[in-house]
């Protein structure tokens, strides 16, 4: 298939619907919270079980794609994201109408993110691994890129849309709806519409799976991950209190404020699609140059937000935080999958996804409670992870070469039901 193909377009609306779904609930959650009259901090901690769940859970669906194939997999993962938002709506419902008092509410909340965080990890993992699989190196970085791209998109759509879907019979508890219902049209085209089959096979060993993240052709590749991502993350979990503090100071009121949570959020989204979108395919810029500019413009955008006044200067600080990490987050994704092997796709995306449990485990809890001690304080460690990550681009050698070490293989996967094998292709397009 090339990017325009059906198989590509459906893996692009998987992570689009995620990303819209999880950005949505974002852009609403600090109102529901305040609503509750909860504090700041438990809002944003109730959900790190959520995070641990995805984390843990992450190589187990890494390696239930290698035996079950890849498109098994991305149905298990959607099903779990309608199951999560239907009832994360629910329960906000209950909450906000009365029929359960708040924590009582807010507590059911916390277990359908769990439920998320149980199997949300599974979708873009075996996403993932079926575009690496077929995939050659030369072209990767840019399928990686244009992946990565629908997060992007995600994160626009998102907030954008959640405002038109807080109706007067369900209020902020109508997005979760919403994207629940669009979850389940993603579900039913994935299941219909997209190939399983066409994929050469390899056998795996038992240890595939096991002390990869330490390997050191990865290694490092996953510590910047780690690094830019749990920055990020106390972004995203700091925004919308921000936003909603700095117009309060103006006289606008909760309910008045949540537009502009999700303008804030857009133009960080903007930015991220003008970088995946444009930028990057225009200077077919490659992982060690991605991994530099991105881990460079998210430094300063945290550095805008800590001297940046007014709800212009939150966002202007935050659209250069997210044009960063639309460098970077397919600089080290892209370079740790050409340093692996090809049976070693499904274990690196497993890896990957896992990183994104990590980084919202601790980082937003430790971020919102930062900021409610003192405003500039969560900026300012982001300061310190991303300047840390910038040196290791320059600092370490897989780093430095950034392209991945791997034997020259041709595209395949691990053994699973998705077809017979067929001779891949040489060209820099992605093939099934």
């Amino acid at each position: 298939m090339t990017l325009r193909s059906t198989a590509f377009g459906l893996l692009f609306a998987v992570s689009l619907i995620a990303a819209a779904g999880n950005m949505a609930l974002q852009s609403v959650l600090p109102a529901i919270g305040r609503a509750f009259e909860l504090s700041d901090t438990l809002v944003a901690g109730a959900f790190a079980i959520s995070a641990l769940m995805w984390t843990l859970t992450s190589p187990y669906w890494a390696r239930l794609s290698d035996r079950l194939g890849r498109k098994r997999v991305i149905l298990i993962g959607l099903s779990g994201f309608v199951a999560s938002m239907g009832a994360f709506g629910l329960a906000a419902t209950s909450g906000l109408e009365g029929w359960l008092a708040a924590l009582v509410a807010f507590t059911l909340m916390a277990v359908a993110r769990t439920i998320y965080g149980l199997f949300g990890s599974a979708a873009p993992i075996a996403s993932q691994a079926y575009v690496a699989d077929r995939t050659s190196r030369r072209a990767r970085t840019r399928a990686m890129s244009m992946l990565a791209s629908a997060q992007g998109l995600g994160t626009v759509l998102g907030p954008a849309l959640a405002p038109f879907f807080v109706l007067p019979f369900v209020g902020l508890a109508g997005p979760m709806y919403a994207f629940a219902a669009l979850g389940a049209v993603v579900l039913v085209l994935v299941w219909r519409l997209l190939p399983s089959g066409g994929v050469e096979r390899r056998p795996t060993t038992p240890d595939t799976h096991r002390g990869l993240w330490k390997d050191p052709r990865l290694r490092d590749f996953l510590l910047y991950g780690l690094l830019v991502t749990g920055a990020q993350a106390v972004n995203i979990g700091v925004l919308g209190f921000h936003v909603i503090d700095e117009l309060a100071v103006q006289g606008v009121g909760l309910e008045a404020a949540q537009p502009f949570v999700g303008i804030a959020m857009f133009a960080g989204a903007a930015a991220t699609l003008m970088v995946q979108w444009g930028v990057i395919p225009l200077l077919r810029m490659q992982p060690r140059a991605l991994m530099r500019w991105g881990a460079a413009l998210a430094l300063a955008g945290n550095g805008v937000s800590v001297f940046a006044e007014g709800f212009y200067g939150v966002v202007a600080g935050y659209a250069i935080i997210s044009m960063g990490v639309g460098f970077a987050r397919p600089g080290f994704t892209a370079g740790a999958s050409l340093a692996a092997r090809p049976e070693e796709q499904g274990a690196v995306a497993g890896l990957i996804m896992a990183l994104a449990g990590l980084s919202f485990l601790a980082p937003p809890v430790a971020g919102v409670a930062l900021y409610e001690w003192a405003e500039p304080a969560p900026f300012w460690l982001n300061v310190v992870l991303l300047a840390v990550s910038l040196a290791l681009c320059f600092i370490s050698p897989a780093l430095k070469d950034g392209e991945g070490r791997a034997a020259p293989t041709q595209p395949a996967s691990q053994p699973g039901p998705e077809g017979a094998a067929v001779a891949p292709p040489s060209s820099g397009r992605i093939s099934v």
